[in-house]
């Protein structure tokens, strides 16, 4: 079934307001349902937000992303000029999907990347200085994330190269994900203290605070681990829809 006019006026207002927060996006759309009598009560029946290929903040890049809630009480006076004005707070689902080269990528990004340069480790007990030059963020499957880093000794000019799996597990806060039990590969062990800072940027990276837009909290809830993709499934708090 279709929009009305009040709906496709009220959806177009959201989107508009929704795409000024992001750096791009491929596809957004906002599908809001109610009637023109629920309307004049000040209540929509439903809200569905769904966009691909959304660049948030620090580079970090969603593959999807899908948010649906269910009745809300809104401003009726507000509406009728086409915005949205919440009364009172909604509760929303939320899901996002990642795949491993959105992951790769704002690994590489300018923001992520000059966290792991000149980075004070130790190895083998000897203090050094070390570029991290490029990761690589993979997604094999079995619940599992694996992490490559080629890096530049400074003292000595060589290249070394560290890889490691780890296990996602949910924060207890509910914010992100936490990265732990290590698996290193075979010879691939250099240093607990470059395998901590990766650690701690993957960490910075699955926050699903990026993911939140102006007016909406997320919290994790669950997630999961495909080939290639993680989903992260949480329940969203609606405060107020951002305008255009």
């Amino acid at each position: 079934m279709g929009q009305d006019i009040g709906e496709q006026a009220l959806s177009k207002a959201a989107e508009i307001g929704l795409s000024t927060q992001l750096d791009e996006v491929e596809n957004l759309e906002v599908d809001i349902r109610t009637d023109p009598g629920k309307l004049l009560q000040g209540e929509l029946e439903s809200v569905k937000i769904e966009g691909q290929g959304l660049v948030m903040q620090k580079d970090l890049r969603a593959e999807e992303l899908q948010v649906k809630t269910g009745s809300i009480a809104i401003n009726p006076l507000s509406a009728a000029f086409g915005k949205i004005e919440l009364t009172r707070p909604t509760d929303a689902e939320a899901h996002v999907v990642l795949t491993e080269q959105d992951m790769e990528r704002a690994f590489n990004s300018e923001y992520i990347h000059d966290k792991l340069q000149n980075l004070e480790v130790n190895v083998n007990g000897q203090p050094l200085t070390i570029n991290t030059q490029r990761v690589q963020f993979s997604l094999p499957g079995e619940e599992k994330i694996d992490l490559k880093a080629e890096i530049l000794v400074k003292e000595t000019g060589e290249t070394k190269q560290v890889a490691f799996s780890t296990v996602p597990r949910l924060s207890p806060g509910g914010e992100k994900i936490s990265l732990e039990d290590v698996q290193y590969a075979e010879g691939q062990e250099l240093s607990p203290d470059l395998t901590a800072a990766l650690l701690d940027r993957a960490n910075e990276l699955l926050d699903l605070r990026n993911f939140e837009l102006e007016g909406m909290s997320l919290r994790l809830k669950g997630f999961d681990i495909q080939k290639g993709r993680l989903t992260l499934q949480s329940q969203a708090r609606v405060e107020r829809f951002p305008e255009s």
